[in-house]
């Protein structure tokens, strides 16, 4: 690997710091406007148009419409490797209860999850780098991918449409705000980090009839209660209790009258796993418990499953590099090593299954500011100053992947 020497990294992050500082206050900017207008799942176009604009106006060649709604920027600068970094765009359906003067202006639709912040962070380091080409060679390129937070997800079709190709991305990054991490730090975590996703949909038919004569019909919502509580032995007793395994269901929906006996009742759930092992035989039990069940009490059951997102899973070698640039940019002690993953999805995930790459946790809980809301809460919000750092680490980590250093001491 390459290394560089002692000055002209000193010289390399002195002429970061100077960048990020000058670009902060443009990054609250679009922040808060992005902030003002969320768009749902596919329907990112007018946040695409801002983000096309910023990149070209840098420089980049951009190209729009990229699985469905994304928005894609290439700046080449000479022979190297090509460096992606991705960023997600949509908005969740969520009202909005900050207060803050810059808050959603489109009725029950919100940046709860810190897209925004994603956003902004992501279009200032590109940004940066086209400022500091001096300092780095070869391709980086900036992937806005739409509908995150609805599975299947714009990944896979940002894929289809060969974001990852001509030239093909040697390495890709990503990041996402977190209010459990503060202000400073940043977290990371080799190996498996977030959890691969399979919804489910199960039908349980019955018989309807008079709810004074329950005899003469077949109470699908008795059968149902049932059937929930025979899927949570799934996680207790089926499943090696080694192997981290959710069963949740969200929805139930069945009924008409108090005096009629419900003859179908609606369930929707999610399955949460660290493996596509662990998750094939969950999803087979679900199955046969819910079919089982159903039947054992005189009805039937039927199963629909929906295509998730695999479990994220990030490379050492990139993490190293995320490390090595924490550790010069903030100090060794604001590296935070995630020692547990979490049960999220995020189809960032399929990107790591094409290239090796990460993702980072940005810290953003400040007090002072009120940012301590979990993701998708009405008054989730962020600390601004995580944008610098933010875009920091993550030039620092592009150009440390472009010069071909893997991050360790």
């Amino acid at each position: 690997m390459t290394k560089t020497n002692s000055t002209s990294l000193k010289e390399l992050n002195a002429a970061l710091d100077k960048a990020v500082t000058q670009r902060f206050p443009a990054a609250v900017t679009l922040r808060r406007h992005l902030h003002q207008h969320p768009e749902l799942a596919f329907q990112e176009h007018e946040t695409g148009n801002v983000i096309a604009t910023e990149l070209k106006a840098l420089g980049y060649d951009v190209k729009t419409g990229v699985g469905r709604t994304g928005v894609v920027g290439t700046l080449r600068n000479g022979n190297g490797p090509v460096i992606a970094v991705r960023s997600d765009m949509d908005a969740l359906p969520v009202t909005e209860e900050t207060g803050l003067p810059f808050a959603s202006r489109n009725p029950g639709v919100m940046h709860a999850c810190g897209h925004d912040s994603h956003m902004a962070s992501v279009a200032n380091t590109a940004a940066v780098l086209a400022e500091l080409r001096d300092h780095w060679q070869g391709t980086v390129r900036f992937i806005f991918q739409p509908s995150e937070e609805e599975p299947p997800g714009g990944a896979i079709e940002m894929i289809a449409d060969g974001v990852l190709r001509d030239p093909d991305v040697d390495m890709i990054f990503g990041l996402h705000v977190d209010p459990w991490i503060p202000t400073g730090k940043v977290g990371v975590k080799d190996g498996p980090m977030m959890a691969q996703v399979d919804d489910f949909d199960v039908e349980v038919t019955g018989q309807s009839g008079h709810g004074a004569r329950p005899h003469l019909g077949n109470d699908a919502i008795y059968i149902t209660s049932q059937v929930i509580d025979a899927l949570q032995s799934i996680a207790s007793r089926r499943i090696d209790p080694l192997e981290a395994v959710v069963v949740t269901l969200g929805t139930i929906n069945g009924g008409t009258a108090r005096n009629v006996l419900s003859g179908s009742v609606s369930l929707r759930g999610t399955l949460r796993t660290l493996n596509a092992k662990t998750s094939k035989s969950a999803k087979t039990l679900i199955e046969k418990i819910a079919r089982g069940t159903a039947r054992a009490h005189g009805g039937d059951a039927s199963v629909q499953f929906h295509a998730g997102y695999p479990a994220l899973n990030n490379k050492t070698e990139a993490n190293n590099i995320f490390r090595s640039v924490i550790r010069e940019t903030l100090g060794r002690k604001a590296i935070v090593e995630l020692t547990e993953p979490m049960m999220g999805g995020e189809d960032f995930a399929y990107f790591l299954q094409n290239v090796p790459g990460a993702m980072m946790r940005v810290g953003v809980s400040n007090k002072s500011v009120g940012s301590t809301y979990a993701w998708h809460h009405p008054r989730f919000t962020i600390d601004e100053e995580a944008l610098s750092i933010a875009i920091r680490v993550m030039a620092g980590t592009v150009i440390r992947a472009l010069s071909g250093e893997d991050g360790r001491p």
